[in-house]
């Protein structure tokens, strides 16, 4: 029985160290500012689903990763793993930050980059195409749930 264990110890072990959190993402300086230039270069691109490419179009977190990329960051896809790679802001928001969202019942289910003064960028859904939008308006106040940085 002895041997038939150790096995499965060794697997689930193993399991848990392939799930274990992301360390956050370290942006050089200066590179989140020029993701977000590049995210507002993508406004009125059309909004698809699990996209990232600009001849297609983008989801929201698809979005956040090609800005990044196209800065020289490597971001994950997932908002999910966007906001584990990203560090909690302190203080004032910069250019370049990322804006998660709380929509439809899901917790930080919809990620932006924050542009200044008050407006980000963003894909917000099947059917709209990536636009800006100002934090002042009621619906975005509302569902802003956390502002973090890369």
């Amino acid at each position: 029985m002895a041997g038939r264990v150790f096995p499965l110890v060794l697997f689930f072990t193993l399991a848990a160290c392939a799930s274990a959190p992301r360390a956050p993402v370290e942006a050089p300086s200066g590179s989140a500012e020029r993701a977000a230039g590049h995210a507002a270069k993508m406004v009125g691109k059309p909004y698809r689903f699990g996209s990232s490419s600009p001849s297609k179009g983008f989801d929201c977190s698809g979005l956040v990763q090609f800005s990044f990329r196209q800065a020289g960051v490597a971001v994950p896809r997932s908002t999910e793993d966007q906001l584990r790679a990203s560090k909690p802001v302190r203080g004032s928001m910069r250019r370049g930050d990322l804006l998660f969202f709380d929509q439809e019942g899901k917790k930080k289910s919809h990620v932006g980059i924050y542009l200044g003064n008050g407006r980000f960028v963003h894909a917000p859904s099947s059917g709209k195409r990536v636009r800006t939008d100002t934090l002042d308006a009621t619906y975005w106040k509302k569902h802003l749930a956390e502002v973090r940085r890369l």
